[in-house]
């Protein structure tokens, strides 16, 4: 007869409860570290860059420093860039991910004008050696996590940013140039403005929608690769919408600071084409896409259902602003 039987269940029992109390510590260390990773990052005071430079800061050099300082704050922000993180707790997370592709689509927007419009006198003139390679390392894909890896690129597209903005700010270089043109500005506002309206489209598609298809309206020798029928039928995946909700967040988080940015560097513009209350316009729309989100989870009810739904109310903000921007290109093309 086997006396130990009794103890040696004891002491399985025992060992099973520590491996079951383990692994409901790591759950709960991983859920903290899912709540504090989550924090979206402070933005950029354009204001005090203009201040903290000695004198007065030359043209272009507010915008330029903004954008290398956001992207800089998606990499440095609490928990890191997250996107092309393989390991937990990030691995499952998807809003904040969310969140810095729809910042880092800005980045990629102005730095691609910044490339080919803004530092170019016309057509025929050479672009600047920075920017020229600025442009590709943030489009290295958000998530990549080796060879090469997307913080490293974006950290190197940070670093030639502030090249060029430093040449801009050396009295002695007259080759490196910001032009703070109407036209240039308008470049910009027409990739930001469809930018918007795709975000404005996904996110009221929340509840789904039928439209009139309207993709060859207004031109009769108009031509597609594949017909489609007069009503289309709209409707984002549900296991979707609260990630194109904080990209959206992202997205304008990013704008916010940028608008603020060029607002500075084409005052001269913007006044002469009195379009100064226009633009602050635009930025206070945008604004409201940042207030606090309370609930703990983005909520998509129906139009006039019990429940609220975010997207909706994201979409109108967003939708609002944009026909604020389709208006001030219109301005901006006046003499």
């Amino acid at each position: 007869m086997n006396f130990d039987t009794q103890p040696q269940t004891a002491k399985k029992r025992k060992k099973w409860a520590w491996v079951l109390a383990g692994l409901i510590a790591l759950l709960i260390l991983m859920l903290v570290f899912t709540f504090i990773w989550s924090s979206e990052p402070d933005p950029v005071d354009t204001k005090k860059l203009s201040q903290e430079f000695p004198g007065e800061p030359p043209i272009g050099y507010v915008t330029v420093e903004t954008v290398a300082q956001v992207a800089e704050s998606l990499l440095n922000k609490s928990g890191g860039y997250l996107s092309n993180d393989i390991l937990p707790p990030s691995v499952f997370m998807d809003n904040m991910p969310a969140y810095e592709f729809g910042a880092l689509v800005q980045i990629r927007d102005i730095t691609k004008v910044l490339r080919n419009e803004i530092s170019r006198s016309q057509s025929q003139s050479v672009e600047d050696e920075a920017l020229k390679f600025a442009e590709p390392a943030f489009n290295i894909h958000h998530k990549k996590w080796m060879f090469p890896r997307a913080e490293r690129e974006y950290q190197k597209g940070v670093d030639l940013l502030r090249d060029y903005r430093d040449r801009l700010a050396d009295p002695a270089d007259n080759e490196t140039q910001f032009y703070a043109r109407a036209d240039n500005l308008r470049s910009w506002l027409y990739l930001v403005s469809k930018r918007l309206g795709g975000l404005s489209q996904r996110l009221s598609a929340s509840v789904g929608r039928t439209r009139m298809n309207t993709d060859l309206a207004n031109d009769p020798s108009a031509q597609q690769s594949t017909g489609k029928g007069q009503l289309v039928t709209v409707r984002t995946p549900w296991m979707e919408i609260d990630d194109v909700f904080w990209e959206a967040r992202g997205s304008t988080w990013a704008l916010i600071q940028f608008l603020k940015a060029v607002e500075h560097d084409f005052e001269r513009v913007l006044r002469d084409k009195n379009a100064v209350a226009s633009f602050q316009q635009i930025i206070m729309e945008l604004e409201a896409t940042q207030e606090t989100v309370w609930s703990p989870m983005i909520v998509n009810g129906s139009e006039f259902g019990f429940l609220a739904n975010h997207s909706l109310v994201m979409s109108s903000y967003i939708s609002r602003a944009n026909a604020a921007i389709i208006d001030l290109i219109e301005l901006l093309k006046r003499g």
